[in-house]
């Protein structure tokens, strides 16, 4: 019996390696144009990037690729080099796109040629490998938003009877055991299996950030205003002590009942006038006031 050659695997596979040079889809499906190395001249006046042919991505098992779930097709940037294969074989039309390949840069975007960034944005940087430098801790070539965290860590914060400052910055990674995932804007995301350095880090462009350290520590910086909102009950234990430092004002507001229990000593030192109100209550002290001490 004849067999039908007709379909994907039975007419061969043609590979390809080419740069991402749009991928802006007007269908939102996640596809890039690329230029293929071999079968798209660099010369961009006889094939613009606009004349490119549309590749897919193809995802990971861990995302659906269907209704939204799983992770987005569009972590591609122009200058990325991918690599794949023709879905129509020799036509040479249809790009599926396996993965991405990292590499070592010599040199900045020629807009004016194909197979680079035609933006003129990456690489970023030249002469270094591709790796986040997250992953890769040169001292020598140290991340931007570590430099940005060391510079903006806060110290010597006076507190009622101590002096406080944020932890050093934890981060002593180790080549590979760092997993780095950050994007074009600057959202960090970091699970570091260092050994006596492991972390989970998820940062924000702005500097707000969540980290937690190797012995435990968890520190939250938020750089601008913060809420926080429970519909229902909320509780917190604390095993320790806890310092509480405001260098503004501080309303509370209990709309229901307030109950203070405190075992030891309660201490209060105003600087200015103290106003207490009370409506419609019975005020209980306990114990003897000396009011001409």
């Amino acid at each position: 019996m004849a067999i039908d050659k007709n379909f994907m695997g039975r007419n061969g596979f043609v590979w390809f390696y080419g740069v991402v040079e749009d991928r802006n889809d007007p269908e939102y499906l996640g596809r890039v144009r690329v230029r293929a190395v071999g079968f798209h001249t660099d010369n961009k006046e006889k094939l613009p990037t606009t004349d490119l042919p549309w590749a897919q991505v193809i995802l990971p098992v861990t995302s659906a690729g269907i209704s939204g779930l799983g992770q987005s097709p569009s972590a591609l940037v122009e200058g990325s080099w991918v690599f794949g294969y023709f879905r129509d074989a020799e036509m040479a039309q249809q790009l599926m796109i396996i993965g991405s390949v990292p590499g070592y840069s010599i040199e900045l975007a020629n807009t004016s040629k194909g197979f680079y960034d035609p933006n003129g944005i990456y690489p970023r940087n030249i002469n270094e490998v591709d790796t986040n430098r997250l992953a890769v801790n040169n001292p020598d070539k140290e991340a931007a938003s570590l430099t940005a965290r060391k510079s903006a860590r806060i110290t010597n914060i006076t507190g009622v009877n101590n002096t406080w400052s944020q932890p050093e910055i934890s981060y002593a990674s180790v080549y590979p055991y760092n997993k780095v995932y950050e994007t074009e804007n600057g959202h960090i995301l970091e699970f570091d299996d260092t050994a006596n350095a492991k972390r989970i880090h998820l940062r924000h462009a702005s500097g707000s950030s969540i980290e937690m350290t190797d012995n435990g520590d968890t520190i939250e910086i938020t750089s601008k205003d913060r809420y926080v909102l429970v519909t229902a009950d909320n509780k917190v234990y604390i095993k320790g002590s806890k310092d509480v430092v405001i260098d503004g004002d501080y309303d509370l507001k209990v709309n229901g009942d307030y109950n203070i229990a405190v075992a030891g000593n309660k201490t209060e030192t105003v600087g200015k006038n103290k106003t207490s109100t009370t409506s419609g209550a019975v005020v209980h002290i306990g114990s003897t006031i000396d009011l001409n001490p």
